[in-house]
């Protein structure tokens, strides 16, 4: 038995050595877990976290949609949510979803009972954990508009409820750190026929159909627009959107190892068939540096990279 399993607490979940977990990723390539964890519910969760060591690393997952698992892994303890954390429930005009539920599931419930204004969660790839914490947002609107509260957990497995006020929220952007785990959150829409609400849905989907690679390995968008300061600052013209920028250095269809900026839209980094996660941050870290160097901005990440790089 490995020593960082001799610290850890006795769960109802699993424990599971060495785990994949990059290729279970969107991008479909990185490291694996030193030790991943599947906790059987947010009790067995609030008890993991109340009792491992606080030198043990610990991070959290949903469906690794916009993240990057570095080649070399994630030491600690990865925690990967479980399907008792993907429930949605409608009432009213809300709708609370746990942090696993995949937004485009959030969106169809509530559509379902009528709720309209949530639709656009169906044009984010991902969960509501990653979305909220990143205040995600599409076709003009973002977590921050519709968000109600949340229910978070620190890292020492205690139950907090904020709301937006608490979360600092601006564009892509939260306070919830690192330490901090998203356990579920409810949004407020507006009544509405449900077939106008499903009918909105289809409209975002042929949308991205026709204008985001979603049928290839990659996440979300991997920069988030620049503030309109900056492009000001730039000299360049108002409303100038990431994907222009990265046309405008030569990004559309770059390639550095497996990885490639998509030829349908340049804001989408995907695996053509063997990159690594060096390759993929790699060519990111390429766009960010042609980027500053024609325009003078610094382009903001926004999907996410930790863990060990290879030697």
């Amino acid at each position: 038995m490995s020593s960082i399993l001799e610290k850890l607490p006795e769960v109802r979940g699993k424990y599971t050595e060495n785990a994949s977990l990059g290729e279970k990723g969107w991008f479909r390539c990185g490291g694996k877990a030193e030790v991943l964890f599947k906790p059987a519910d947010v009790g067995d969760l609030q008890h993991f976290l109340k009792n491992c060591p606080s030198d043990v690393p610990v991070q959290v997952f949903g469906a690794l949609s916009n993240s990057i698992i570095r080649d070399g892994g994630l030491k600690g303890v990865t925690i990967r949510l479980n399907r008792s954390f993907a429930d949605i429930k409608a009432d009213g005009e809300t709708v609370t979803a746990g942090a696993l539920a995949l937004d485009a599931n959030v969106a169809r419930m509530a559509a379902e009972a009528g709720i309209g204004g949530l639709e656009f969660l169906s044009g984010i790839p991902g969960t509501i954990g990653g979305a909220l914490k990143m205040n995600a947002g599409c076709y003009g609107t973002e977590i921050n508009d519709v968000l109600v509260e949340a229910t978070l957990l620190d890292r020492q497995g205690n139950r907090l409820t904020v709301t937006p006020a608490d979360l600092d929220m601006t564009y892509r952007h939260t306070n919830i750190g690192d330490d901090m785990i998203v356990v579920s959150a409810t949004f407020k829409g507006t009544s509405e026929d449900a077939r106008i609400v499903k009918a909105r849905i289809e409209e975002i989907k042929t949308r991205r159909e026709e204008s985001q690679p979603i049928r290839e390995k990659t996440g979300g968008s991997t920069f988030a627009n620049p503030s309109a300061t900056e492009i000001a600052q730039a000299g360049l013209p108002e409303g100038t959107k990431v994907w222009q920028l990265i046309d405008s250095v030569g990004g559309r269809g770059l390639t550095i190892g497996g990885a490639q900026m998509s030829e349908k839209h340049c804001n989408f980094m995907i695996n053509t068939g063997d990159a690594t996660a060096a390759d993929l941050e790699a060519l990111g870290e390429e766009i960010r540096a042609r980027v500053l160097e024609k325009h003078g901005i610094a382009l903001r990440w926004e999907i996410r990279r930790i863990g060990e790089a290879n030697e």
